[in-house]
C-alpha cells in the first residue's frame, strides 16, 4: 500500500514539474513577443493540475467484482396477520 502511494505522488509530483515547466515557457515566450504561441504551454500549465489530481486520487482498485454485494436492506418480515379461528361456517 505504501508502495502504491509513494507511486501516486512521484507522479503527482514530476506533472506538476512539467506544469511550472510550462508556466515559464509561457512566461518567457510572452515576453520576447510571441502572442500566440504562449497559447500552448498556457493551456498546458491550466490543464495539467486536473489530470494530475485525477492521477494522483486513482489508487487500487478492486480487480474483479467477485467482492461487488448488492445492497439488501436489513428490514423486518412482512407482517402477516394471525389466522382467522372464526368458524367458516357460521360467520362468528
Amino acid at each position: 500500500m505504501s508502495e502504491d502511494i509513494a507511486y501516486r505522488q512521484r507522479r503527482y509530483l514530476i506533472m506538476m514539474g512539467i506544469r511550472l515547466a510550462c508556466f515559464v515557457i509561457a512566461v518567457v515566450l510572452f515576453v520576447n513577443g510571441a502572442r500566440w504561441l504562449t497559447a500552448i504551454p498556457a493551456v498546458g500549465a491550466i490543464v495539467i493540475p486536473y489530470f494530475a489530481v485525477v492521477f494522483a486520487n486513482g489508487g487500487r482498485e478492486p480487480s474483479g467484482r467477485s467482492r461487488f454485494r448488492p445492497y439488501e436492506p436489513n428490514l423486518p418480515q412482512r407482517y402477516v396477520p394471525p389466522a382467522d379461528d372464526r368458524d367458516a361456517d357460521t360467520g362468528r
